[in-house]
């Protein structure tokens, strides 16, 4: 898989491991994944540096919703930065637009600014953008390594046009790594279509709860009801099989 980067989206330190184990490039650590993820607590960040050697991304994100931030969100996501990079964190992963959809410099800036000498990654901020090829270039321009998107479409195998397009417009500035939707059976024809090397993914299983009393009728989630006894983990053996089918590329 030399040609090849496959980051899991792993969503605890446990995931962490387990994609390690199935020969994942990296981990994207996150909170919150039923609300597309948002920045993990300390705690995740520094037991996952513990248990795992390759390099681990930190999702930058203070909430869910629109990515639109307020002076105070900035300043708590700039803080959690400098806390990923004392916890061992090798990147970070973040993204602000301002209230028309066109990047915000200002806020962009002023995160990466606290994360000189990381891998930063741009999110899929980006696939709700307004203009998508002109924030890519401003991307290159303020230094980010690579953009996680779906090309603007609710799948990355639904945004395969405008993902080969921003492949060639790219021309190697910055790395485009498609993520949402992507499985190991359909990750070789996007490669195949797009030209994309880095792949972003979760690849997990519900892993049952070793809870035996349950009181189902009660969620935490008040109206959003999820399954609080099963856990989602990220699958080895799904993470095995994918890389293998990258290595056959």
């Amino acid at each position: 898989m030399d040609n090849f980067q496959l980051e899991i989206c792993a969503n605890s330190a446990l995931s962490c491991v387990e994609a390690e184990r199935g020969g994942a490039t990296r981990v994207e650590l996150c909170a919150g994944i039923p609300e597309g993820g948002t920045t993990p607590s300390a705690g995740e960040i520094r037991e996952a540096r513990k248990l795992i050697k390759i390099p681990i991304h930190v999702i930058i994100r203070a909430r869910a919703g629109d990515f639109c931030y307020s002076p105070s969100e900035l300043d708590a996501m700039a803080y959690d930065i400098e806390v990923a990079r004392s916890l061992g964190a090798d990147g970070v992963v973040f993204g602000c637009l301002d209230t028309d959809g066109n990047y915000d410099a200002y806020a962009n800036r002023l995160l990466m600014s606290k994360a000189k000498g990381m891998q930063v990654t741009f999110h899929r901020a980006f696939d709700m953008c307004r203009y998508p090829t002109e924030v890519l270039e401003r991307l290159i321009d303020d230094g980010f390594h690579r953009v996680l998107t779906s090309g603007c479409a609710p799948t990355a195998p639904e945004g395969v046009d405008l993902l080969t397009d921003l492949v060639r417009q790219s021309q190697g500035r910055i790395g485009i790594m498609a993520g949402c939707g992507v499985r190991a059976a359909n990750i070789a024809e996007l490669a195949r279509r797009t030209g994309i090397t880095q792949f972003h993914t979760s690849l997990r299983s519900n892993m049952e709860s070793p809870m035996k009393f349950r009181r189902r009728e009660v969620s935490m989630g008040g109206t959003v009801m999820i399954d609080e006894y099963r856990l989602p983990v990220t699958d080895a053996f799904l993470v095995e099989q994918t890389v293998d089918i990258l290595k056959k590329l």
